[in-house]
């Protein structure tokens, strides 16, 4: 502090020699103002803690209303999962039994071609 308070008076003084007291005093003035405002504002946009534990509080409760919607839609997913699975299930069972119904339907035409072909065999 010592330092910049010497440094700043012979900076005063060298500047008064050349420019006048006047404008010297006036060009300081303008620099401690322009400090001063460009201070403030840094100061203005700085957060407390109040100001961190306000936004904290406000994203915990964000979080608390995400999680409580998200589990609410996983709920809804694993009923209608849970739905189309019952559904497939049943459209599988339909199924099989369609297909047995059509291999015996199957099985029986192969029978009566099979023993037809060996009674023109056996006829001749």
């Amino acid at each position: 502090m010592y330092l910049e308070a010497k440094e700043t008076a012979r900076l005063y003084t060298l500047l008064s020699d050349k420019l006048g007291n006047d404008t010297t005093e006036a060009m300081f003035k303008y620099i401690d103002n322009k400090t001063e405002r460009s201070v403030e504002a840094t100061i203005q946009t700085l957060a407390t803690k109040d100001d961190l534990s306000k936004e904290i509080g406000i994203v915990k409760e964000d979080l608390a209303r995400v999680k409580f919607d998200l589990s609410k839609e996983i709920g809804n997913v694993r009923e209608d999962l849970a739905k189309s699975n019952s559904d497939l299930s049943t459209k599988i069972a339909e199924s099989k039994a369609d297909n047995i119904k059509w291999m015996f339907l199957f099985w029986i035409g192969q029978a009566g071609t099979t023993i037809a072909i060996i009674m023109l065999f056996l006829k001749k």
